[in-house]
């Protein structure tokens, strides 16, 4: 299978397993192709608050630093919160995201700078509770 069939294969299923969790269905951009500056997966909710960078690699570990600078353009031209979500073959897929959102969640200030990589449970549940206040 080709690499871009892979990716288009994960970010079709990766659409689905948020939608099981967040009821919010994400179509795949198709301009991504042409454009390397959009984000891979378009909710149909605009209070969903990240634009996601969707990976998928037979092997390697944790988030690229290229996926995460590629993942905050996209975030800064759609005016939202940066998130790369990835999964290596065998292995659990997981999602990156700043410490910013999580430091709102809690009313202080987090400059963005600092990364947690967190189950998809983890940053399904971040992302209602930002949806929700």
């Amino acid at each position: 299978m080709s690499s871009r069939a892979k990716g288009a294969r994960w970010e079709r299923d990766l659409a689905k397993q948020l939608y099981l969790e967040l009821g919010i269905t994400f179509s795949r951009n198709l301009e991504q192709y042409r454009t390397a500056e959009g984000g891979d997966l378009i909710p149909d909710n605009e209070q969903f608050p990240f634009s996601i960078e969707a990976k998928h690699y037979a092997k390697g570990r944790g988030c690229k630093k290229e996926w995460w600078r590629q993942s905050e353009k996209a975030a800064m031209l759609a005016y939202k919160m940066p998130c790369v979500i990835y999964k290596y073959d065998r292995y659990e897929p997981r999602a990156v995201i700043s410490l910013e959102p999580i430091a709102k969640m809690y009313g202080t200030e987090d400059d963005g700078d600092q990364l947690i990589d967190i189950s998809i449970e983890g940053f399904c549940y971040i992302c209602r509770e930002l949806m929700n206040a």
